[in-house]
């Protein structure tokens, strides 16, 4: 699936690949790709801007880690990221019911 179309779905979709701990940008979007099947398979030049600009906003922070090969950089959802995600959540629910309301409903009534 192309990035275009989960334009105002990415970053929650960022912040539930973190909900589980620390992870390194890497396996954000190896939990993304799992997690959807394959269809969330997204470049590096679409995740990786993105978690910077989610760290920006206070919404994760970053570590930076030593281990076997090269330092590797970890982000987790902070405070303020949790209730973000939280958010997303009840938004996305919402839309979703009414796209689903409206889609479902077989053929509209002709307005009088």
């Amino acid at each position: 699936m192309r990035a275009e179309a989960l334009k105002g779905h990415l970053d929650g979709l960022l912040l539930a690949a973190l909900e589980r701990g620390p992870v390194h940008g890497y396996g954000v979007i190896e939990a993304l790709r799992a997690g959807s099947g394959g269809t969330f398979d997204l470049p590096t030049g679409t995740v990786y801007p993105a978690l910077h600009r989610l760290e920006r906003a206070g919404l994760i922070r970053s570590t930076w880690s030593d281990g076997p090969g090269r330092r590797r950089r970890s982000y987790q959802l902070t405070p303020a990221g949790v209730t973000a995600l939280a958010e997303q959540r009840d938004g996305w629910r919402e839309f979703s019911r009414s796209v689903s309301a409206l889609l479902d409903a077989g053929p509209w009534p002709t307005p009088a």
